[in-house]
This record gives structure tokens, C-alpha cells and sequence, in this order.
């Protein structure tokens, strides 16, 4: 609240773009200002003004004197629009100074007083035309533009409406009984493009028309009194926010495709006009640690929200930037933070913060202030604010040092003397330093210090069920090959033609290419060998060795080694060779190296199997308190009906995970699956497969899943998630594999992993 001005400025702008409520979205420049000064003592209106902004195309050919820079008054005459005073000015900060000068000339002429404040039909004049002008060409605007009266807020209180936004001038005028003359092209019962640009005639009469208003709303009967001022903020301030304070939804923006190097002063000078709250730019980070180039930007309120979604695709430098809706959620995630100690360091005001990355472990203080202490022969001075509290480390949950610190500097001079040390020495290493924001602090020590290092993986459905490993342990005998490298292009004729003599000692179907989840080769072959002497001895003659592709120019180096079927099984079924079983053991790693996931193709599997009469896997009263809503699938699953036996029913297989081919060429053309050890053996069981995506196609995915398994549609089962209990919306299928498993007291397979 404050005291009654002495004068009213009621204000005017246009552009080249837009107008209505779309003015200032297009980042259009500013053409006219129009206003009119309202003595508000004595009730009486001032001349309309008006300002024209020409730019002087003459002056990028030759060099003028600052006399031609000032503006050129005219008569009324000459100019159609209707203005008392008409003057042109050659740019924006031209005008804007023109404006404040004879508006203090007015003022001084009049005599009645010496309190003034602009008045405007809403908040874009101010908001969204000068000041974001102002700051793209880094000019200073004159004071009168920081604080302004909303004569639709004002005129709200005595004519309450649900929506400011569909107030304006005529319906103003209308609601207070005032006959307006109302120009054809300026008709507000017609549709008006907002994209079209206003003419001098109307900006004129827009003026007039508001100045009425104010002149009848100070008289009776209304006798309002001008006091709530709106106010534009002229710097933003650094804060910090707590994860347990409550920010609305409706007050926070999402910015994306700012420039790395932009920071939260940056991100102000964008939404110049517009009120930022305390602490509210928060520039995010990427895993790495690194700005992403977007920020969330908390406003004082809704309608400053809804200004700065106007300015989406609007240009900082030469980028445009994007500009969305976020939840308060979101900046919470951000900027919020619950230690005391960062509180504390950034409790100083007026503190700017500089990112040191890649120092020492072990860093101490004293070597952060030495870093910044000037050395021989150095002038520049570049205090740390505070000694040794200006400098914060930042560390994991057990106390280990990240390599990261934040210093605070007591000025921009300083600030900008620090960083000009980037990428110096100090101990072994050279350092990265980077202007910071205090939603950066908190972020950095929020990641580290709240985040698990290693992830906790979800508890099994069934605890009470013994954990059974799939593969068998390692070692055995090294009768396998394993190519790493092959060109994507490689065939089976290739890695033949690769093999020389040594394709004679092949197994059949001993070839097995690996594919990828999108059914590519991946580079990996495993080839099963007659006998360990062979393989050996293959892979110390091909190691390295160079095989050309017949589909393609390209060739390589092939690496070769020896491995058992036990790593080759482990591979294909979508591990790895440095894949830690059950059993205790330690596994080098040298030679080995990681197969992309293989593919499931459909088109691999045969039509059926046959296998064991199926027994239960479980008993009732286990099925019954694990699964009381399933539990007669599960007393009694549906025995298999005997189909094409592509192999005996004793035969174990594995799981049809990798594209197999029939090598060398004297091999049957049926596709060949080979048996796994006998440490694999069992009958029957019952298998779990969480984590199921929600747009899968059910069933069909599921065979898909378990291919080279006899396993029909009626043994599976879609459970919901409020059917096994899980709190997530995801669903997980349990399925009845009769040939699977099936020993006294059941087994249980969890593929979670695959």
C-alpha cells in the first residue's frame, strides 16, 4: 500500500507484431508510445503524446553527428494519428529516454506535484514489450518503468469480473456509462486479429478512451484512490529452498535449449520483467553432473507464469528457448535441499558461487585458498568471501570427497578474476572452474549424498522358495571357441572360409551366431569343437587374424579363444563371462568380453516338443497360502499333448535365445539345438517372469519368450499386480511349464534378468 500519486501516466505501447493479448509473444520492436498525463489532484488530463521509433536507415552508410540523433518534433498536421505531440526517434533506448524527459518537463510545467506512476490496460506494455526489449539490447530503462498501475486490477474492484483478460477499454467505458466513439475499424463487438498490427489512429484513441476511465473512476461516485502499485523486480535474488516448503503447481516453468555455459543471472535476464522468486532458478544436471541446458524457473505467481509461457521459442543469443509448464514437484527435485551445512554456506547474500570439478581427493582447504591467492608477478586479486566457510566440499554419504567443491567470492570482479584460472594446476591435476547458482548446490549435494551408490534389488515373490542357479558352475572342459569382432556382414560361408583346416573338427550344428535385440549380428560367434586340443590350437593360430566378408568390402581382426560350453550356454542365454554364479569362485576376466543381449526371433522355433508326463510342483497347502486365487492351476496343471518329436523326451535343452545354423555343410538342414549338462537336469516347475511392459501382447509375447519349450497358450497366465500383491502397476505372468521342472518339492525360476 501506498500514498495517492500526484500524476497518472496512462501508457500505450505498440509493436510490429502483435497486439492484444498476444503482445510481445512474437519478440517483435517496439514502434510507438503513446501516453497522456492525468492530474489526479485536480481531475484534469494532460495532451496525448506520442513517440514514433524510425530507425535511421542512413546511418549504416555514413557517420552522423549526435545532433541527428535527437528527435524531430512536428504539428499535428503532418501527422494523421490524432496526437497533440508527435516526435521520432531513431532507436529503442532513444525513445525511452525522450519519454522520461518530457515527462519530467510536463510534470514540472504543471506544478501540482511530484509523485508519478504509469498506468496501463494490463500488465504487456510493461511486462512483456519494454523490459524484455530492454534487456536483449542490454539497456537501461528509466525508474517510472519499475512500478505501474493495472487499470483493469483497478477497475475490478468496483465492477468485479471473473477474467481480467476479457476486460478492456470499451467495456470499461461501457460499464461506467461513458458514450465512447468507437472508430469502424476498431469495433469490440467484432473479431479482431490479434496478429494485426495496430495503427497510430488506434494506439490515439486507446489513450483517450483510458484517460476517461481514470477521470471517472476518481470521481463520484466511485472516488477510487490509486494504491496498490505493481511492482517489477530489478535484480534476481539468490536464495535457497527447503524440501519440505510447499511451491504451487501453477507457478513453475520448465525452460529447455539454454546454453550450457547460461546461468541463473542469464535465466533472469530472459524473463526480464517478470518476478522470479527468491532462489527460483534452478539449473538442471545431467548424470554426469553437467547442465543439460534446461532449468525450471519458480514465479511470484500464476500470472507471471502465464506471461513467461508467452515467451516459448523466444531467443537468448542465438538460441531459442523452450518454454513449458512444470509442477512445483519438479523444482523440489531440483532446488530443494535438507542439510544444514548448505543452508549455512549459502545463507550469505550477495555471494557469488564458482564450481571447482577434478580436484584431488585430497584437497584441503588451504589449497583451495592457495589456488586462489595471486601468485608472482599477478595483480589481479581474487579473494575467497569468508576464508575457509567460503568453501564447501562435496562428499558421499561416507565421507569420501567427490572431486567437486563450491567457493563463494564477494563480487563479480573477483568472480570473473577466479575463472580465468580454469584449467590450472593445483597438486597433479589441472582444475575446471564454472560460474554456479545455489539450485546448482543443491542439486550436487543432493545427488551425492541421497542416492544409493548401489541399487537394492526388488525382493523375490516367493522368499520362502530356494534360489536355484540356472547355469551350471564354472570351469570344464575348454572344447568351445569363442570369435569376438566378426564384420557385421559375416556369413557362415565367412567364418568357414576363416576356420580353414580346422572346419573339419566342428561338431554338427556346432556354429552359433549371436544376434542382438533387434536381430543384427552383434559381432560373437561361439563354435563347438571336437575336442580341447583342437580349440586350442585353433585359437593360437587364427587369434587376430584378419576375415573378409563376402556381402561387403569391409575386414577385420577376429579375436579367437577357447572357452567351455558352459561360458558359450551363458553367453547366449544373455549373460556373461564375468557373470558371478551362486557358488563361490573367482573368474578372470582377461580374454573375455561382454556379447550385446541376444536376440528372441520367433521364426527359430519349431513348431513343438515332447517331453515327461508332468507331476505337480508343489504341494496344495503351499499353493494355497502362496496363490489362494490360482491355486487350482497350479494343484493341477494341464498335461502337454505329445506333438512332432524333434528330439527325446529325455533331452534337455536350452532355451532358444541365439540363432543357431547348421555347419559345416554336410549338416541337416533342420535347426539344431544342443544338450545341455546333465547339472541342468530336471522335470518340470513352475517359472515367474516379473517386470512384463504394459503394451505387450500378452500371451503371444510369452511364447515368444520361451521358445524351444513345449509350453501351450493354456499354461499361462496374466496375473494383475493386486493378485500378487505388488504395489507398482505393472504385471507379471506366472506360467505353468510342465516340462521345465519338476522335482520333489519344486524349484523355482525367477527371469527376472532375462
Amino acid at each position: 500500500m501506498t500514498a495517492q500519486v500526484d500524476y497518472l501516466v496512462v501508457f500505450f505501447t505498440a509493436t510490429s507484431g502483435a497486439s492484444g493479448e498476444l503482445l510481445g509473444s512474437d519478440e517483435k520492436e517496439l514502434v510507438q508510445l503513446v501516453w497522456q498525463l492525468v492530474d489526479v489532484k485536480n481531475k484534469q488530463l494532460g495532451k496525448v503524446n506520442e513517440i514514433l521509433i524510425k530507425p535511421d536507415l542512413s546511418e549504416l552508410t555514413e557517420k552522423k553527428e549526435e545532433e541527428e540523433d535527437v528527435v524531430e518534433e512536428s504539428v499535428e498536421e503532418e501527422n494523421g494519428s490524432g496526437a497533440d505531440n508527435v516526435s521520432t526517434a531513431s532507436s529503442f533506448e532513444t525513445a525511452l529516454n525522450l519519454f522520461h524527459l518530457e515527462l519530467s518537463n510536463e510534470v514540472n510545467s504543471a506544478g501540482a506535484g511530484t509523485s508519478v506512476c504509469l498506468c496501463t490496460d494490463g500488465q504487456l506494455h510493461i511486462r512483456q514489450v519494454i523490459h524484455p526489449e530492454a534487456a536483449s539490447k542490454n539497456i537501461l530503462v528509466p525508474d517510472c518503468f519499475y512500478s505501474f498501475f493495472d487499470l483493469r486490477k483497478e477497475f475490478k474492484m468496483h465492477f468485479p469480473s471473473p477474467d481480467l483478460k476479457a476486460l478492456n477499454v470499451h467495456i470499461m467505458a461501457e460499464s461506467l456509462s461513458m458514450p465512447v466513439d468507437v472508430p469502424p475499424m476498431w469495433d469490440p463487438s467484432s473479431t479482431l486479429d490479434p496478429s494485426a498490427i495496430l495503427t497510430a489512429e488506434i494506439a490515439v484513441q486507446q489513450v483517450q478512451i483510458m484517460g476517461s476511465i481514470v477521470l471517472a473512476l476518481l470521481s463520484e461516485p466511485y472516488s477510487h484512490t490509486f494504491t496498490n502499485q505493481e511492482r517489477v523486480s530489478e535484480k534476481f535474488e539468490n536464495g535457497t529452498c527447503s524440501k519440505m516448503e510447499k511451491v504451487c503447481d501453477n507457478s513453475v516453468i520448465r525452460a529447455r535449449g539454454l546454453p550450457w555455459q547460461s546461468s541463473d543471472q542469464d535465466i533472469a535476464r530472459f524473463f526480464r520483467g517478470l518476478n522470479i522468486a527468491k532462489g527460483g532458478a534452478a539449473l538442471c544436471l545431467n548424470a554426469q553432473g553437467r547442465r543439460n541446458g534446461e532449468a525450471l524457473v519458480r514465479f511470484d505467481s500464476e500470472e507471471h507464469r502465464d506471461l513467461a509461457l508467452q515467451r516459448h521459442k523466444h531467443h537468448m543469443g542465438n538460441r531459442y528457448i523452450e518454454v513449458y509448464k512444470a509442477s512445483g514437484e519438479d523444482f523440489l527435485k531440483i532446488a530443494g535441499g535438507t542439510s544444514n551445512e548448505v543452508a549455512t554456506f549459502l545463507s550469505r547474500e550477495d555471494q557469488i558461487i564458482v564450481r571447482m570439478r577434478g580436484l584431488p581427493f585430497i584437497a584441503t582447504h588451504e589449497q583451495v585458498l592457495a589456488f586462489f591467492s595471486p601468485g608472482d608477478g599477478l595483480k589481479e586479486l581474487c579473494p575467497v568471501s569468508g576464508g575457509v566457510d567460503g568453501i564447501l566440499f562435496v562428499r558421499y554419504p561416507d565421507g569420501r570427497p567427490t572431486g567437486d567443491a563450491f567457493v563463494l567470492f564477494a563480487c563479480e570482479e573477483h568472480a570473473q578474476s577466479a575463472l580465468r584460472k580454469h584449467k590450472e594446476i593445483l597438486g597433479r591435476r589441472y582444475i575446471e572452474l564454472f560460474k554456479s547458482t545455489a539450485a546448482e548446490v543443491q542439486q550436487v549435494l543432493n545427488r551425492y549424498s541421497s542416492a544409493p551408490l548401489i541399487a537394492v534389488a526388488p525382493a523375490p515373490l516367493v522368499s520362502m522358495l530356494p534360489t536355484v542357479s540356472l547355469l551350471p558352475p564354472p570351469g570344464g572342459l575348454r572344447d568351445c571357441l569363442r570369435l569376438r569382432g566378426l564384420p557385421y556382414t559375416a556369413s557362415i560361408e565367412d567364418i568357414l572360409t576363416f576356420l580353414g583346416e580346422f572346419t573339419q573338427d566342428i561338431r554338427p550344428h556346432g556354429v552359433h551366431m549371436v544376434l542382438n535385440q533387434q536381430g543384427r549380428p552383434s559381432g560373437d560367434c561361439f563354435i563347438q569343437m571336437t575336442s580341447a586340443e583342437r580349440a586350442i590350437h585353433a585359437s593360437q593360430r587364427l587369434h587376430k587374424h584378419v576375415m573378409s566378408s563376402q556381402r561387403g568390402a569391409n575386414s577385420r581382426y577376429v579375436e579367437v579363444f577357447p572357452c567351455s560350453a558352459e561360458e558359450m550356454g551363458l553367453v547366449l542365454m544373455g549373460g556373461s563371462l564375468s557373470h558371478t554364479h551362486t557358488h563361490t569362485h573367482t573368474r578372470n576376466r582377461s580374454g573375455t568380453g561382454l556379447s550385446p543381449p541376444p536376440c528372441k526371433s520367433r521364426r527359430l522355433s519349431p513348431p513343438s516338443y515332447s517331453f515327461g508326463h508332468a507331476q505337480p510342483v508343489m504341494s496344495s497347502e503351499a499353493a494355497a497360502a502362496l496363490y489362494p486365487q490360482i491355486g487350482q492351476m497350479l494343484l493341477a496343471p494341464r498335461p502337454l499333448h505329445p506333438g512332432h518329436a524333434y528330439y527325446p523326451a529325455s533331452a534337455q535343452l536350452y532355451m532358444n535365445y541365439a540363432a543357431y545354423y547348421p555347419s559345416p555343410p554336410g549338416s541337416p538342414t533342420a535347426l539344431g539345438f544342443y544338450p545341455t549338462p546333465s547339472s541342468l537336469s530336471s522335470q518340470g516347475g513352475l517359472m515367474r517372469m516379473p517386470a512384463l511392459t504394459y503394451n505387450s501382447n500378452g500371451v503371444k509375447d510369452l511364447i515368444n519368450a520361451v521358445q524351444g519349450y513345449q509350453s501351450p497358450a493354456e499354461s499361462m497366465s496374466l496375473l494383475s499386480s493386486s493378485l500378487i500383491g505388488q504395489s507398482s502397476g505393472g504385471e507379471a505372468s506366472l506360467m505353468s511349464l510342465s516340462g521345465l521342472m519338476a522335482k520333489p518339492g519344486g524349484q523355482y525360476l525367477d527371469l527376472t534378468l532375462l
